[in-house]
């Protein structure tokens, strides 16, 4: 059996937002939701990021890889400068969902930024846990949806 063969097919590495200001964005990512930052890299002007993004070339890109205690670089920021990004479209066809301990903390940071937040919701697993949940977008309109569990279930599924 090939090393190749011994790994699993699919491995997720990270998810990826395109952003405006990237400095303006680690205030959220970082600062609020405790993401640390592993490091910021200009891109090169033949980055894959260009095609992937379909981002006009002359555009200039920057690129910061984030990690969460015990989750290496699972998210990214990819900067944009010298075009606009195009206006998100609703509904969100994206988002990433986060469980997050100090729930209230990050609400109230988000609404500090002046940032969209939606209702929150009382969140109802489907093996009975209960909790909370709410979705914010970010300064580019990016969603991002976290959550809370308060308790267990009332039984154990089998």
């Amino acid at each position: 059996m090939s090393d190749e063969d011994a790994k699993p097919i699919t491995r997720f590495q990270r998810a990826n937002f395109l952003v405006s200001n990237l400095e303006r964005s680690l205030t959220l990512y970082r600062d609020i939701l405790d993401f640390d930052l592993v490091f910021i890299k200009d891109s090169e002007s033949d980055s894959y990021s260009y095609e992937v993004f379909q981002i006009d070339k002359s555009a200039e890109l920057r690129f910061a890889v984030l990690s969460l205690e015990g989750q290496r670089n699972v998210m990214a920021l990819t900067e944009v400068k010298g075009i606009a990004l195009p206006g998100k479209t609703f509904p969100s066809t994206a988002t990433i969902v986060l469980e997050c301990q100090q729930f209230d903390k990050v609400v109230m940071g988000v609404k500090d930024l002046g940032l969209k937040v939606f209702t929150e919701e009382k969140l109802l697993t489907k093996d009975g846990r209960t909790g909370r949940e709410i979705g914010f977008l970010d300064f580019d309109d990016n969603l991002v949806v976290i959550y809370k569990i308060l308790t267990k279930p009332e039984k154990e599924l089998p």
